[in-house]
């Protein structure tokens, strides 16, 4: 992942450091820029996921989130930044690891601002709850404003014609059928993995659920050739690809992902949607210029 993440940014002078966030705040946060416009933090979130909660009955908080939050804390105090950004699936929340980092912005003077929202109403055509913070000093940065809905349709239609021939799943026949016994022929994006009973299913005019980096994994860890499908009313299907599913999850058309799936489903499913990182900087760096001026 990190590799990729050179490949596609090393031209700009990004700078990537292999180490835990807990080994850099143990460094002192070396060679980081004191007061920087921007700090953003994506704490490891799987302790937390309505996946593994789900099988647990609670969120298994763990040393690990703890010392990681710890450090994100130590991070805000020691380097300042103007804006600080976080996001994390929605029970992150009720963390302990939550209250040490608003802990941390309070007794700093940070002005904070978050809530759990849904990436479809900032124009992301996919329905992905999650958990945004917004924290900023001496002036007042908000979630920027929602855009218009988009349906994952719209979204990789350009896409669709080159994209490999499938056939679906029982399950997966029986969701089309389901779905055209009360609505009219429209093409459906269908779930190969992640269902019990039934694939989940969406219609056209609709964003797609929620995209996981376990979809891309089987039970041993390894590459899935697919994960889903797309069925068009003339029956055509098509498997969706990596090249799809990443702007579905908000990336621009020139980022470039390795060839295993499972390591580009770990960028896609773990990621920051591009198109939300970019709406949040880009507000904030509006008013950090006027704050400036």
């Amino acid at each position: 992942m990190a590799k990729t993440h050179h490949r596609n940014f090393t031209e700009y002078g990004c700078r990537i450091i292999q180490l835990t966030v807990q080994e850099v705040a143990r460094l002192g946060f070396l060679g980081f820029p004191r007061h920087p416009d921007y700090l953003h933090a994506s704490p490891v979130c799987a302790n937390f996921s309505q996946a593994h909660t789900a099988k647990a009955g609670v969120a298994l908080e763990t040393a690990d989130d703890l010392t990681a939050a710890i450090a994100v804390a130590e991070a805000i105090r020691q380097l300042q930044p103007q804006v600080f950004t976080l996001e994390n699936v929605p029970r992150y929340q009720n963390s302990q690891s939550f209250s040490i980092i608003l802990s941390a912005l309070e007794q700093e003077g940070y002005l904070v601002n978050y809530s759990v929202v849904n990436m479809a109403d900032f124009g992301l055509p996919q329905a992905r709850r999650r958990l945004v913070l917004v924290a900023s000093r001496g002036f007042h940065v908000a979630l920027p404003s929602g855009a218009t809905p988009c349906g994952w349709y719209e979204a990789i239609t350009h896409l669709i014609p080159s994209m490999t021939d499938s056939q679906l799943l029982p399950k997966q026949r029986q969701a089309v059928e389901q779905f055209l016994a009360t609505n009219e022929p429209t093409p459906l994006l269908i779930q190969r993995v992640g269902g019990r009973s039934q694939s989940k299913y969406k219609p056209a005019y609709l964003p797609c659920n929620t995209i996981l980096r376990s979809h891309f994994t089987d039970h041993k860890g390894c590459n899935r050739s697919k994960f889903a499908d797309i069925w068009l009313p003339d029956g055509t299907v098509k498997s969706l690809s990596i090249e799809g599913a990443a702007i579905l999850q908000g990336f621009p058309g020139w980022y470039e992902f390795p060839n295993e799936t499972a390591t580009a489903g770990s960028i896609i499913g773990y990621s920051v949607p591009p198109s939300l990182a970019t709406q949040l900087f880009m507000s904030a760096q509006s008013i950090l210029k006027g704050a400036k001026v």
